[in-house]
This record gives structure tokens, sequence and C-alpha cells, in this order.
């Protein structure tokens, strides 16, 4: 095998792997070149299906890890150090990338005995060669290695690199999370439309619709500032110019995700319980949600119609 395409074996045949490999094929990286090892039945099914060498356990496959240049880890993040045990004899030699979420880089290396190590951070849409991913690689990984790297994750959409491991963290809160907040926008969306009188089925299909329509404008401003590109709505429309106290409650949310994931004890727990205790209480009803306060989406969406000259809205994730 060429240094263009490795070897790679893949520990662990779930959904992820599955679409890493179905992008692997799509790019033409031969069958052959490709071995998974899971444990469950109907998984090895689904892999046998595609053309790969399929193993149940890592003793059973030590030939095709010690002849891996890559090793992809596909497990379950409670079941990472467990899997590592009877791989790491015969895949020391490997470049190792990790999409277990939340497992250390130097944790990876004590388990396998080497810092070639590289995490990745994806979400869900890459399951259908959509997503986003986060990258960080060990200083002892290569270009070379990075490129591979870049190969093997391009079937499930987009990247970007990260100096710092810890900005993984703001990656899983951001675009690891970000989907259900597309999810949530779009809920509140459909909600506000059918209190505004359309049925639930059209507030949805003009919520799904519009979402789907600004991609192409917010990727042919991918390179502008993001100040710019929520600016130039309003240059465009002054009527629909920002206002700073119509932002729904998500930006903190995101914010809170990120605190959380690089936050540990006890005590920071009990701040952030305390906190919540001590907030104020959203009201059920919409209309009696305060003018100056960070509205929820649907107050925000029905009062923006029935006030148009008084309401300017703007969505900030």
């Amino acid at each position: 095998m060429t240094t263009s395409s490795p070897s790679i074996a893949f520990i662990g045949g779930g959904n992820m792997a599955s679409a890493i490999i179905g992008g692997l094929l799509r790019q033409g990286w031969p069958a052959s070149a490709i071995t998974v090892v899971e444990p469950f039945a109907a998984a090895r099914s689904a892999a046998q299906q595609q053309g790969l060498a399929v193993f149940a356990d890592a003793p059973s496959a030590q030939a095709a890890l010690a002849q891996a240049q890559v090793v992809v880890w596909a497990v379950k993040p409670q079941s990472f150090a467990e899997a590592a045990a009877p791989v790491a004899p015969f895949a020391a030699h490997a470049l190792h990338l990790s999409v277990a979420a939340g497992i250390p880089t130097a944790s990876i290396a004590r388990w396998l005995g080497t810092q070639r190590v590289v995490r990745a951070m994806p979400n869900t849409p890459a399951l259908i060669g959509q997503g986003m991913s986060g990258l960080f690689a060990c200083p002892q990984v290569d270009a070379a290695g990075r490129q591979w790297v870049e190969r093997i994750m391009a079937g499930t959409g987009r990247h970007l690199w990260v100096q710092e491991e810890a900005q993984l963290d703001a990656v899983t809160a951001l675009s690891g999370s970000g989907p259900a907040y597309v999810f949530l926008l779009l809920e509140a969306m459909t909600q506000a439309g059918a209190a505004m009188g359309l049925t639930a089925a059209q507030s949805y299909e003009l919520a799904v619709a519009t979402s789907r329509a600004h991609r192409p404008w917010l990727r042919s401003r991918a390179r502008m500032s993001p100040p710019c590109a929520s600016a130039s709505p309003a240059r465009a429309a002054p009527r629909t110019r920002p206002s700073p106290t119509c932002r729904p409650r998500i930006s903190p949310k995101i914010s809170s995700l990120h605190y959380k994931k690089r936050s540990s004890g006890r005590r920071n727990w009990q701040r952030n319980s305390a906190r919540r205790q001590t907030a104020p209480q959203r009201s059920a009803n919409p209309s009696a949600t305060p003018a100056n306060s960070a509205a929820p989406i649907q107050w925000l969406l029905l009062n923006a119609v029935k006030q148009p000259g008084r309401w300017r809205l703007r969505i900030s994730v």
C-alpha cells in the first residue's frame, strides 16, 4: 500500500465509523485496505457487505493491525481504555485518529504507547457527509499524517484544525452540540408560525426552507469576519438592523456547554445550580415577557410581526 493511500483499521464499526468508511469508499479507497474490528454481529454484517475485512476482536485481527498505517478509534468513550489494551501491542507504530468525544490525547497516548495521536470532534451531520469536524494533532504528528487525517475525514464534510487541545471543548459546545440548537430554532419558528395562524406543516416547511436557503449565502461570506457577516443584512435593509435587546437565549447556553465541558469538581456544579435557582423564571405567557429582556424566540417572532416598527429581530448563535 502506498503512503498516499494508507491501510486503515477501524476499532468500532458503528454509525460514525460507517460514515467515515462510506466517505473513503466514495473517494475510491480500496475496500481491501480497510479493516474493521467490531464486537457486535449486526455492525460486522453491515461492514462485510461493503467488502471489508471484519473481525470480532483485536486478537483475531493481529496481522491486519500490525500492517495498519492508521488506526481510527470509533468506540464509546467509556470503552476506550478497555478496547485499547489488546490493540496497543500491535499498533504502536501507526497513526491513531480518535473520534471518541472527551478522551484527551494524553490518555490515548498512555494507553497506546505512542504520541502520534489526532483527535477529531465531528457532529451528527457527518453521518450524511455534511458535517463539520474540529481536529487537533499532537506535535509528533507530521504533515503527512495530517494529510492522511484530512483525507479520511473528507467524506464526512468539512474540517478545521485547532492549535490547542482545549479548544476542542469549544468545538464540542459549538458545532458538536450546535445541531440541537438548529432543531430548537426550527421548532420555535414552527410554533410561532402556528401561533400566527399557519398550520404546523406550513410553518415547518417555511422554517426549513428559510434555513436551507441561507446556507449558500453564509458560505459565500465564509471569509468575512463575523461582525461583517451579521451587519450585511443591516446595510441592505435598514429597517431590520440588529437590535442587541432581541437576542434569543442560545449563545449563553452554548457558552454554558463550553464551561461545563472545561470545568470539573463539585464546587463548579454547585455554583451553576445556585445560579439556576436564583435566575428569574421565564413566564409561561409569551405576551408577559418584558420588552427589555433576552426574550424567547417564539415571543420575538410574534412581536416582530405584530409590531414591525418596534421590533428588529436578530437571531444570534
